[in-house]
């Protein structure tokens, strides 16, 4: 199958890695300089290179800021039969634009990234496939996920997003509350150079990724939930209640079973 990626970036070189021995696969970005380190594939750098290369597979791997753009710069150079998709982790105006676009489409969401999984072995890792799309297109990623030993979840885009509010946003905005309070360490112990581990990977991703996260109108309501907790908490510590300590980690406890 002829496949084109767009965007060079660390989500385009791992699907160009994992495609290129049994796919003829084109790499495009606008930035030439990204490309450098692009191999097992053709390097486009023009839209005159993806008409002539006819592919019959588009994956946008483009930072999500640029997910739409990159989608409207290449379908007016692509084949009509060709299927386009996503890997993108928030899906906010994808299914208005796919269901206006005229092509066939599919869309999913790896849900690991570079930053901390283990690229050699994703057998703890998840990956979402969105309900609605193309058969065929659906067929092709459910192949490709489970050969890298993805745990794999077919949700509709609504579904999805509650997810995604849920198992992104809480994570996230935690790592925030603490990178806010900290302070340097001269001798810091294991957990919380575990937890400036986190913090570091997730600030090292995308301004607009995080902000795109953290204002899912489902994201709030997650958020909500955090700061009845801290302040539960908080009132346990300030009367330092023994029996209510008790009982609250047991509660914790017993959620992450």
């Amino acid at each position: 199958m002829r496949i084109l990626i767009l965007g060079a970036g660390k989500m385009g070189s791992f699907f160009t890695d994992v495609l290129s021995f049994d796919h003829e696969v084109a790499v495009y970005d606008i930035k030439p300089q990204n490309l450098r380190f692009m191999y097992n594939c053709l390097r486009f750098t023009s839209l005159d290179d993806i008409k002539e290369f006819r592919p019959e597979l588009v994956i946008n791997a483009a930072t999500v800021k640029y997910t739409l753009d990159a989608f409207r710069q290449v379908l007016p150079v692509i084949p009509q039969d060709c299927i386009i998709s996503d890997i993108a982790s928030v899906k906010t105006g994808l299914q208005e634009f796919y269901d206006n676009s005229g092509f066939r489409y599919v869309s999913t969401h790896p849900m690991f990234g570079p930053t901390f999984a283990n690229l050699d072995q994703l057998s703890t890792e998840n990956a979402i496939i969105i309900k609605e799309g193309d058969c065929l297109g659906k067929v092709f990623f459910k192949d490709l996920y489970q050969r890298l030993g993805l745990n794999i979840f077919e949700y509709t885009f609504d579904e999805h997003d509650d997810t995604v509010a849920y198992s992104l946003s809480i994570p996230f905005v935690s790592t925030f509350v603490f990178a806010a309070v900290m302070k340097h360490q001269d001798a810091p112990g294991t957990t919380f150079k575990r937890h400036m581990a986190i913090a570091k990977g997730v600030l090292n991703e995308d301004d607009y990724l995080l902000q795109e996260i953290l204002f899912n109108p489902r994201t709030p309501k997650q958020v909500e939930g955090i700061r009845t907790e801290l302040n539960e908490l908080l009132d346990i510590i300030s009367r330092k209640d023994a029996d209510g300590m008790h009982a609250y980690l047991s509660k914790i406890r017993n959620n992450i079973k």
